[in-house]
């Protein structure tokens, strides 16, 4: 279904526009105009469907039901969430978008948000072509591992408290208890009312955020194709222990996802780049992304940006340390 944008941005910037598939300036518009449809329409797609479906259900009851199992289950579902759907870093947004405003504790969102983008089915097949199933496996464990811990240390840091105040007054105080129970209870709402709850729902978030899809998404498309694999390589290729926390930071602007990540991996790799290296930079590139960042700035105050900005710094660099030891 995502080939979709695809086709249309070869048709538009390739066809229409005439623009060489080998040249930088195509590939960037390319890339603006495929990731900025498939973000606004899964924006609008995802953020009715979830506005919909919590017209119909006791979204106190819903968001009890989580409190009241162990909140490691409820970081674990988070994570596993992200990892069965294939979206970008900007393009899990809208569910993010949609979980906080359906009241789901933040720390697991956060889990969502952080593993979403670095595994999908796609990439597992394309890293165990490349890397081997054994360290494939180790890769999902540790994408669901930093989710889940990102998560936890959210909470712990009370992150909603730093949510913008239109997503922050959607999540009840705890001393609200009309949902003590626990149980899932369908709303007395026809369709049309839950349409309609939907509909307004929706035109709100998009009319708050929709510009900054645009301003996030040409940031990256600016910067796409225009950094050679060979400058990385050189310049991180030598394995010292401050290479790891230099990819991560190296990798913010890089905007992609993981599908297109792989193959520049792959490229490194045969340059030399160490693993834990180069599996630091794909993490923080579809994860950690600048697009991600300014978007992300209309849902979160600058302090919940910074520590998500931390938090994805420390858990990546972790990760390429294990990987290069692991891997000597």
């Amino acid at each position: 279904m995502l080939a979709i944008f695809t086709d249309l941005a070869d048709w538009l910037v390739y066809g229409i526009a005439n623009f060489s598939p080998t040249s930088n300036l195509g590939q960037s518009l390319h890339f603006f105009v495929e990731d900025t449809s498939k973000i606004l329409v899964l924006l609008i797609v995802m953020i009715y469907i979830i506005a919909f479906l919590r017209a119909s259900l006791n979204v106190e009851a819903v968001r009890n039901y989580l409190q009241n199992r162990h909140r490691f289950f409820g970081y674990l579902l988070g994570s596993l969430f992200g990892a069965i759907t294939p979206f970008c870093s900007c393009s899990s947004i809208p569910l993010f978008l949609g979980f906080t405003t359906a009241r789901i504790p933040v720390g697991i969102t956060m889990a969502f948000l952080i593993t979403s983008p670095m595994i999908n089915e796609v990439a597992i097949v394309l890293l165990g072509s490349i890397l081997g199933w054994k360290f494939t496996l180790i890769y999902v464990v540790v994408g669901i591992a930093s989710g889940m811990v990102g998560g936890l240390l959210l909470d712990l840091l009370k992150a909603e408290r730093y949510l913008q105040p239109f997503l922050r007054e959607a999540i009840p105080n705890e001393s609200d208890d009309s949902a003590a129970t626990g149980t899932l209870q369908l709303e007395t709402m026809n369709m049309g009312q839950r349409h309609q709850f939907a509909k307004d729902e929706l035109v709100t978030i998009v009319k708050r955020i929709w510009k900054w899809v645009f301003i996030g998404v040409g940031a990256g498309a600016a910067l796409h194709g225009f950094v050679p694999d060979g400058w990385i390589s050189a310049t991180l290729g030598a394995g010292q222990w401050w290479t790891v926390p230099a990819a991560v930071l190296l990798g913010i602007p890089l905007y992609s996802n993981a599908t297109g990540i792989i193959p520049v991996i792959e490229s490194l790799l045969e340059h030399g780049l160490p693993i834990g290296t180069a599996m630091a930079l794909m993490m923080s590139t579809v994860a950690a992304s600048f697009p991600e960042f300014v978007m992300l700035k209309q849902v979160m105050q600058w302090r919940l940006l910074g520590m998500f900005f931390i938090i994805l710094l420390i858990l990546f660099t972790c990760s390429g340390w294990i990987f290069n030891l692991l891997w000597l």
